[in-house]
């Protein structure tokens, strides 16, 4: 009996050794890891929030707190460095690297804001928002790779929901700087500094190719469904728990209660990789299928090679082996491929070879550079997501200008916003393309006239300006992003997707170089000066006052602070609505070949 027991005793323990071992290497593990440090990878959307302290301490007028949002921006968009890294490096490097960044970077921030370390030029300043906010570059590369390799036949919803959780970051981060009920502002920098230092050094072991496509199983459409859901509960409860705030007085024990539950919800999803470990199911059909849809790709990316000799009799043979199984159909053809290659050499047979890549097929980006429809998704994208980040960048100004003390609740507001209008985005544009066989641009035009109606809502001076302008350009930006990038993989493919799409993300800190440093600023100082009485020539030069060596912070008052820049950004995105027109014109045919057999 003693030895009986023993031997039960280690073969639980060895079978609990192996379910652990198999909890840790679940793509779901890695999944629900991902979306936590998502969770809190979005700090650049924290920079409305963040950036009244950074003015009122180190004294600067509002084109040097612009100048301040464009470096965020350009550290939120150049990850060149990081993509680059992630091919030579393991995953828990890139974020080692992300984490560091992130906490040098928002550390110096707050160690000159609280007064540690003496006031250092504007420059020095710019240089550690960069470094900081280029971390989530690091961590975004990270959570993309892993599960884009463990998923790799539902890439759509896996990087929606990573997407999405990063644009909920500023607000979940917002809820926990509450809880901390501290005296000086300054200390949600410090936040920023160390809550995603510490969530990504705890989870980079766990982010992770762990060869999910050999864990695909019939439970996941269910799985997918349910993380749906825990997005949609956050959302929504995010957004009740900012307006009770906002709204009521609470006290720091309602607080602390609404916290526990925020992280109760963020908790869920580990019940997926749980129940799939303790009840496993079997997954050979799926593999099966995953296998035949890969050699399918295979012979897709084959014979669009922009290189490859293509034979006009070819064609007829390919069309005649479809019938055939997948595995012989491959063979079969590449037999007759063969054939028709000695053929050529001996004249028996007519070559023809393609120019270059068409719409639909993979392209580089210099070759996609040189398409005016790349072009005009480039440009359009910047005027829409420049004129957004022009308004979440200054959005602690504007709600100041109007009289809220409090700009938290706009920038989490925003937040949830944009979650809501990256799943929102890419559902619709997927009904358009599949359901209706439209271009999926015209899901860009739509969202454009959204944001212009936002912008001319607020510069009308309307009632509750702040909220519809919040609420509209909240949802355009998260869509814009959901939209554009699966555009872009339509109409010039997957091969240099990467490169295209770090490209793309050029196009809104440029835009918004303009909107934000130039623009906003200028007027917002212009109508400063022009309240606080400095200024002895009220009909000055514009120009002259922009520029001008003042170091001075002023502050404005009123709507006008920023109604004549949102009349600007909305007649910009009826200029974005006119080039994404031009674009569902001229990609009709493309969109109808690849989607035509869908409609019914």
């Amino acid at each position: 009996p003693g030895f009986d027991s023993i031997y039960l005793a280690e073969e639980k323990m060895s079978r609990l050794m192996e379910q652990v071992w198999s909890f840790y290497n679940n793509r779901w593990l890695v999944f629900v890891a991902a979306m936590w440090i998502q969770s809190c990878a979005g700090v650049g959307y924290m920079f409305g929030s963040i950036s009244p302290v950074i003015k009122s301490t180190m004294g600067y007028n509002q084109r040097e707190v612009a100048i301040l949002g464009v470096a965020k921006d350009l550290g939120d968009n150049i990850g060149f460095i990081a993509g680059y890294l992630c091919e030579v490096l393991p995953l828990w490097g890139i974020l080692l690297i992300g984490a560091l960044q992130n906490f040098v970077g928002y550390g110096l921030v707050w160690l000159i804001v609280s007064g540690l370390l003496p006031s250092l030029p504007l420059w020095v300043m710019c240089i550690a928002i960069f470094v900081g906010t280029n971390g989530e570059t690091y961590f975004n590369t990270a959570a993309l790779v892993s599960c884009v390799q463990n998923f790799p036949i539902t890439r759509g919803p896996i990087v929606g929901i990573l997407k999405g959780f990063a644009a909920l970051s500023s607000a979940i981060l917002t809820l926990v700087y509450a809880l901390l009920n501290a005296s000086s502002d300054a200390v949600l920098i410090l936040v920023i500094a160390i809550v995603p230092t510490m969530v990504v050094i705890a989870l980079m072991f766990i982010v992770r190719p762990v060869k999910g496509h050999k864990q695909v199983k019939k439970s996941d459409e269910t799985s997918f469904l349910f993380v749906y859901g825990v997005c949609l509960v956050l959302a929504a409860y995010l957004l009740v728990v900012m307006l009770v705030e906002d709204l009521l007085d609470i006290s720091q024990a309602i607080t602390t209660l609404f916290t526990v539950i925020l992280f109760v919800i963020l908790l869920i999803p580990i019940v997926i990789p749980i129940l799939l470990t303790l009840f496993p199911e079997s997954r050979i059909t799926a593999e099966e299928r995953l296998l035949v849809e890969s050699q399918e790709q295979n012979e897709r990316n084959s014979e669009q090679d922009g290189n490859e000799v293509l034979f006009s009799e070819f064609e007829d043979e390919k069309n005649a082996a479809d019938s055939l199984p997948p595995p012989k159909k491959q063979k079969y053809l590449a037999h007759i491929k063969a054939e028709m290659y000695l053929a050529a050499a001996e004249g028996a047979v007519r070559v023809k070879r393609r120019k270059g890549p068409r719409r639909g097929e993979d392209f580089t980006l210099l070759q996609a550079l040189v398409k005016a429809d790349f072009l005009l998704i480039f440009a359009s994208l910047g005027l829409t997501a420049g004129s957004s980040l022009a308004i979440i960048d200054n959005l602690g100004q504007i709600s100041q200008s109007l009289g809220y003390s409090d700009s938290d609740i706009f920038v989490s507001m925003i937040s949830v916003w944009n979650f809501l209008g990256r799943v929102g985005g890419g559902i619709f544009s997927e009904v358009i393309v599949k359901k209706y066989a439209y271009p999926r641009p015209v899901a860009m035009v739509g969202v454009q006239v959204f944001m212009a109606f936002g912008h001319f809502y607020y510069a009308m001076s309307w009632p509750g300006q702040i909220y519809i302008l919040t609420v509209l350009v909240g949802l355009g930006y998260g869509a814009i992003w959901a939209v554009v990038p699966a555009a872009v993989s339509e109409l010039f493919g997957l091969k240099s997707f990467g490169a295209m799409y770090n490209f793309l993300t050029l196009a809104s800190p440029s835009c918004n170089l303009i909107f934000s440093g130039v623009i906003a600023s200028g007027i917002y100082d212009y109508y400063a000066e022009k309240q606080s009485g400095l200024k002895q020539n009220i009909g000055g030069n514009f120009l002259t006052l922009h520029f001008s060596t003042t170091s001075e912070s002023l502050s404005c008052s009123g709507s006008i602070c920023y109604s004549i820049t949102c009349g600007i950004l909305a007649a910009c995105c009826l200029v974005a609505v006119v080039l994404s027109m031009i674009v569902v014109r001229r990609t009709k045919s493309v969109y109808a070949q690849l989607y035509g057999t869908y409609v019914s």
